[in-house]
């Protein structure tokens, strides 16, 4: 398992890289919310009102910074995060 400290300019978010038999859990974590890969399911975050960004396609923290928005919780659509949305653009929010 793996993870560390990720700094964007002068923000800093917790990122973690976790093998699960062929696929890895790849995500961000942030003060007000997360990014993560294929595995979020975003009616789970939709049930618990959190800030949630899925990306696809990701297999390392360094891929998901390159990534764009898949899909996204309905509190992310109200601070303003939309499909397609550069990741880096995100950390700005969610950091």
């Amino acid at each position: 398992m793996g993870h560390k400290k990720v700094k964007i300019g002068k923000k800093i978010l917790k990122g973690f890289c976790i093998p699960l038999g062929k696929k890895k859990l790849v995500g961000l974590v942030g003060k007000n919310g997360y990014i993560m890969c294929g595995y979020l399911n975003l009616k789970t975050a939709d049930k618990f009102g959190e800030v949630a960004v899925k990306v696809k396609g990701v297999d390392s923290i360094g891929s998901l910074l390159k990534a764009q928005v898949f899909a996204l919780s309905r509190e992310a659509k109200k601070l303003g995060i939309y499909k397609g949305q550069p990741i880096k653009d995100v950390i700005r929010i969610i950091a």
